[in-house]
C-alpha cells in the first residue's frame, strides 16, 4: 500500500542536485505524488477503522493482479545485464497475497479476482515497461520498499480495525527479510548502481511519479466501491 512508501528524509527540503544518488532523487521526486496517495479517502477510511473486511479484501485482490504484472516483468528484467542486481526474491508479494486472499474468499478466490478498470491499467504500464531495469525500478521501488517501510503496522492496524486474522495480513509480512534497515540500504545502493545517464535516471523518476498516481487511481476507484460508514449523530 502507498502508505507504506519509504519515508527516510520526509520534510521540507531543497531539491536534490541532479548527480544525487537515484535512490534520492525517487525520494525527492515522488514526494508530492506521494503525498497525494497516502491522503486519499480510501487509505484513510481503511485504516481509520471505517471500511469494512470486503474493502480490505477487495484492496488485496487488486493488489495482486499490479504484483503479478510487476512479478512476471521481473523475470524478464533478471535476464538484463542492468536488472539482475534489482530484482529481489525475497520482496516478491503475490504468493504471500494468494495466501491472503485463499484465507479470505477460500478456494475459489480467482473467480471473485476480476480487476477495476484502474488496476487493469496499472498493469498493463507495469507489463509495458518490459524489461527495462530503469523502468521497472521505479514500479519496484514505489511499491516494495513501500512494503517494506512500513507494511507490517499497517497490518497490525488492519487486524486491529477488522480482527482479520494473521492468515489475512500476510502480504505485510517479510520472513524473507529479517533485518529490513540493511536490506534497504542494499536495495538503495543497487538502485544507485543502474548504469544510468541523467536522462535516463530523469526516466525512471518519472515513472515512479506515474506509478504513484496510479496507485491514486486505483485508491479512488476502491473508494467509490466502498463507502465509510455514516458517525453516529452524537
Amino acid at each position: 500500500m502507498t502508505t507504506t512508501h519509504d519515508r527516510a528524509g520526509t520534510g521540507a527540503a531543497a531539491a536534490p542536485a541532479a548527480d544525487a544518488p537515484l535512490s534520492v532523487l525517487l525520494r525527492e521526486g515522488t514526494r508530492a505524488e506521494h503525498e497525494a496517495a497516502e491522503g486519499s479517502p480510501f487509505v484513510e477510511e481503511l485504516l481509520g477503522g471505517r471500511l469494512t473486511v470486503a474493502a480490505y479484501t477487495d484492496l488485496a485482490l487488486q493488489l495482486h493482479a499490479v504484483y503479478a504484472a510487476l512479478e512476471e516483468v521481473a523475470e524478464d528484467v533478471r535476464r538484463t545485464p542492468a536488472g539482475a542486481g534489482v530484482v529481489f526474491d525475497e520482496l516478491h508479494r503475490v504468493p504471500a497475497l494468494e495466501a491472503d486472499l485463499a484465507h479470505l474468499l477460500g478456494p475459489g478466490w480467482r473467480e471473485r479476482a476480476t480487476p477495476l478498470p484502474a488496476t487493469a491499467a496499472y498493469a498493463d504500464r507495469v507489463r509495458a515497461v518490459g524489461a527495462d531495469a530503469g523502468a521497472y525500478v521505479a514500479h519496484a521501488y514505489t511499491r516494495y520498499l513501500g512494503d517494506l517501510s512500513g507494511g507490517q503496522v499497517i497490518g497490525r492496524m488492519v487486524q486491529r480495525h477488522y480482527g482479520v486474522a494473521d492468515a489475512g495480513v500476510g502480504f505485510y509480512a517479510f520472513p524473507a527479510v529479517p533485518k529490513p534497515k540493511p536490506f534497504k540500504d542494499l536495495y538503495r545502493a543497487r538502485v544507485d548502481a543502474l548504469p544510468l545517464d541523467d536522462a535516463g535516471r530523469e526516466a525512471v523518476v518519472a515513472e515512479a511519479r506515474l506509478a504513484f498516481r496510479h496507485n491514486r487511481t486505483l485508491f479512488a476507484a476502491l473508494g467509490e466501491r466502498h463507502r465509510a460508514a455514516e458517525p453516529l449523530a452524537g
